[in-house]
């Protein structure tokens, strides 16, 4: 199962290297590659790929704006000369952070770990679950030696972990083994939002809504506990929660 791979640097050298390492891995599949941000987004809204090589410092835009301009974003990891932005990456739930000049064993490590996610993702999406899940239904959770069921409406919020996705409910915070986009295709649209790249919340959970920065917003919770929610998705969640 091939992965659709796209790469986007700006430095010639740079795209040149990553396309000679992807060519390693033969699970890989490069649709495309571009040395310009805007070009690069046009062309992953058209292709869908299922993996962005994505460089940070660009001109005109960096690999964060390009994120935030994308309806849908694929998984992502970001290759860059730069150490200071690692933080920020994850919380975008970047997949992994590579630095340049690229350790082959570093970048292998990240490849493997990426492939075996989205084709666990793509296996799922050949064989659905078909029930949509609403509030009223009760889910079984298990981390480690602990079990619960639960009424998803009695969960606050789902956290993106790396592969392992953190519930929130009743003070509780078990991982599950399962990505945060596969989940989001299950959850009913009418209880719960994606509110960006690393938290789905549920909609009955928020007490607060407050514009945020570039043009974003921030949620509150009835816990206190404070979501940004990106540009993009704060048109969307402003036309379900308008009259």
């Amino acid at each position: 199962m091939k992965v659709k791979t796209i790469v986007v640097d700006d430095e010639r050298l740079g795209r040149k290297e990553l396309l000679s390492l992807i060519e390693q891995h033969s699970n890989l599949e490069v649709i495309a590659d571009y040395g310009n941000p805007e070009e690069a987004r046009l062309g992953i809204e058209e292709l869908q790929p299922d993996l962005l090589f994505l460089d940070i410092q660009m001109p005109g835009k960096n690999g964060f704006e390009l994120l935030e301009e994308l309806e849908r974003a694929p998984h992502v990891i970001f290759v860059t000369a730069y150490d200071e932005f690692a933080i920020q990456a994850f919380e975008v739930n970047a997949m992994d952070y590579v630095l340049k000049p690229v350790d082959e064993e570093r970048f292998t490590n990240a490849v493997n770990k990426a492939i075996e996610l989205i084709t666990e993702e793509k296996k799922q999406l050949k064989h659905p679950d078909s029930k949509e899940l609403t509030g009223d239904d009760q889910v079984f959770l298990k981390d480690g030696e602990r079990c619960w069921f639960v009424h998803l409406r009695d969960i606050e919020k789902f956290e993106s972990i790396g592969n392992y996705v953190k519930v929130y409910f009743n003070g509780n915070k078990p991982l599950i083994l399962k990505s945060l986009n596969n989940l989001d295709k299950r959850l009913s649209d009418k209880e719960f939002f994606r509110a960006n790249r690393k938290f789905i919340i549920n909609l009955k959970w928020i007490h607060k809504i407050e514009p945020w920065f570039n043009g974003g917003m921030q949620v509150e919770l009835k816990t206190g506990d404070k979501i940004e929610i990106s540009r993009r998705q704060a048109s969307r969640l402003k036309e379900m929660m308008s009259l």
